[in-house]
């Protein structure tokens, strides 16, 4: 089974951040976040990935292509005008051929079973399933409308009704028959393809239990990144044998002043600190220079700016 991975998108939310750095590259304990679903992919068995790019195209593929990623096979979509989840999906037809593929955002950090979900998708029958996930901010974030066993609405936008606690992770197993009700201009997803598998066929889903969360904010990233129960601190060694990288919070080609106070924080590669610093609870992306005597609290801090950024 091949994969389809969503990398195209502007990541407006976490600008500044992804003026300069793309956002599928953005790092979390100095891992890029997309290598976060490359991992998860090999561990499940899929190799053999497309991703679609635009925003920062040619940086992404340059640092995948120069990234030692065994036993996996990239293929890039490049899009020159943005085409959306739904067409930037249809532009991939011909590559993702005519077998079911897995399609996951590159904006998450879970610890979904994909193998478990494509069980679930082929033993259901149904063209299509989502992966959903149970959270008290459904409601926020934007709940899916579920009944007997089925997808029926999202965020009430068929007029359902329907409300639920679950919402859609970015991640679902899909049949090549989504390809008829998808369009070639830009278009989402939702209102394109999965409308259209509702109507014919249906639409299953797939709960999952673990954890799960996005990158699309900058509350969100920053906690990501500092979340001491994340599953990420537990998933370093299979990382590391999987793709050659491992999450950590300190770069070791960081330099920090042994006068220098450094605490609950992320510190990229190539970061310098200065004496009499203090950083705590904070993320400071690689290439960050810290005066001597500085103070960062609480913020999320790149190299391009002199903007810190405060999550709120």
């Amino acid at each position: 089974m091949k994969a389809f991975i969503l990398a195209a998108g502007f990541g407006t939310r976490l600008r500044p951040l992804t003026d300069h750095i793309p956002k599928p590259l953005i790092p979390i304990l100095n891992i890029p976040s997309l290598f976060y679903t490359f991992f998860l992919l090999k561990q499940a068995g899929i190799t053999e990935i497309i991703c679609n790019i635009h925003h920062h195209a040619i940086a992404i593929r340059r640092f995948i292509e120069s990234s030692e990623l065994p036993g996996l096979t990239i293929t890039f979509s490049e899009e020159p005008v943005i085409l959306g989840t739904g067409g930037g999906l249809k532009k991939c037809e011909s590559l993702l051929g005519n077998e079911e593929f897995l399609l996951v955002n590159s904006d998450i950090i879970t610890d979904i079973d994909f193998r478990a979900l494509i069980r679930h998708h082929l033993k259901s029958g149904r063209p299509g399933t989502l992966a959903l996930y149970d959270t008290p901010d459904a409601a926020a974030i934007g709940y899916i409308g579920v009944e007997n066993g089925l997808v029926k609405d999202f965020r009430n936008n068929r007029n359902t009704g329907l409300v639920s606690s679950y919402i859609y992770t970015g991640t679902a197993v899909l049949n090549p028959k989504i390809f008829r009700y998808l369009k070639q201009e830009f278009s989402g997803i939702v209102d394109t393809g999965f409308t259209g598998l509702i109507d014919n066929g249906g639409l299953s889903y797939y709960l999952h239990d673990g954890q799960w969360g996005d990158i699309g904010s900058m509350q969100s990233y920053w906690q990501a990144n500092l979340d001491k129960e994340s599953l990420i601190t537990g998933m370093s060694d299979k990382m590391n044998l999987a793709i050659g990288m491992h999450p950590h919070h300190l770069s070791p080609e960081a330099f920090i002043s042994k006068d220098a106070e450094v605490s609950c924080s992320v510190i990229g590669k190539g970061c310098r600190i200065g004496a009499d610093c203090k950083i705590t609870n904070s993320v400071l992306l690689p290439g960050v220079t810290v005066n001597p005597g500085t103070a960062i609290i609480n913020a999320v801090v790149d190299p391009f700016s002199t903007t810190v950024m405060k999550p709120h």
